[in-house]
């Protein structure tokens, strides 16, 4: 027997960057998916790489209401639903913090890693096609340090020597990401469920990278979104053992599908 979906306690948390959104940043095959969770009281929930200044301006552009992770992981905002003030939860280290932990890794690594913030203006746009306020508001680090992704072959090590220094390391599509050790978007999720004394409610999870595992582990319906050309190669375990299901379409398109069948099809 099939059960309305506004009866179940669920929420629908996503990752952003190549999920929600593509790499040109264009998110409008979700928009109506969004519209119909709204109407059936089911949050959306970012919980991505970027910053709270990013997250605020595009919660504003698309009307969501419902709170946020932000910095992989290394804090939560929303607003308390008695006065609307908007609520932190730190769960990391200040970016000051690991700033100088970066560089202390920098050097026993033997090379300068290149953090996102020391980039110039045309760097960032080259890399991340960001322009004009939307640098600015990428550039309002609070819990994490993103860096240019080192040669594949210094993986291993670099995470070793994080880890030695109380941090970890978590790749994206085009940055990698400095936080405190323990910081990940798991982890975001569950002190969220905590704060809001919501500790039964469901996740359904969607992410596309490296850095979404944590989050897709701890869910309970995780879907990976593919890019053009197929899933992250981090995930394809996860998919290829049952664990993590494949959305059947790229970014946003692929999210609003996924979603739409996933919800149209509980079962009590």
């Amino acid at each position: 027997m099939k059960s309305k979906p506004y009866n179940l306690n669920w929420w629908v948390v996503t990752d952003i960057d190549g999920t929600l959104m593509d790499h040109n940043y264009n998110l409008d095959p979700a928009l109506p998916t969004i519209k119909w969770l709204k109407e059936l009281s089911i949050p959306v929930i970012p919980c991505t790489s970027k910053t709270a200044s990013e997250v605020r301006d595009l919660r504003n552009k698309i009307g969501l209401k419902d709170p946020f992770i932000v910095e992989n992981g290394g804090a939560v905002y929303g607003n308390m639903s008695s006065s609307n003030e908007e609520f932190e939860l730190i769960l990391g280290e200040t970016y000051k913090e690991l700033r100088s932990k970066l560089n202390l890794i920098s050097l026993e690594l033997g090379y300068s890693l290149k953090p996102l913030n020391d980039l110039s203006k045309l760097e960032i746009t080259e890399l991340t096609g960001l322009k004009g306020k939307a640098i600015e508001l990428a550039l309002d680090r609070q819990w994490s340090v993103p860096f240019l992704n080192p040669p594949d072959s210094d993986r291993t090590r670099l995470g070793e020597i994080a880890l030695s220094f109380g941090t970890t390391i978590y790749q994206g599509n085009r940055m990698s990401h400095l936080l405190a050790r323990g910081s990940h978007k798991g982890k975001a999720v569950v002190s969220l469920k905590k704060f809001l004394n919501q500790p039964d409610v469901k996740i359904i999870a969607l992410g596309d990278s490296q850095n979404d595992l944590p989050l897709l582990e701890m869910a309970d319906m995780p879907i990976v979104v593919p890019g053009k050309d197929g899933p992250n190669s981090f995930l394809r375990k996860g998919i290829s053992s049952g664990k993590f299901a494949l959305a059947p379409a790229p970014h946003s398109e692929g999210w609003s599908l996924a979603i739409r069948d996933l919800i149209t099809n509980f079962d009590e």
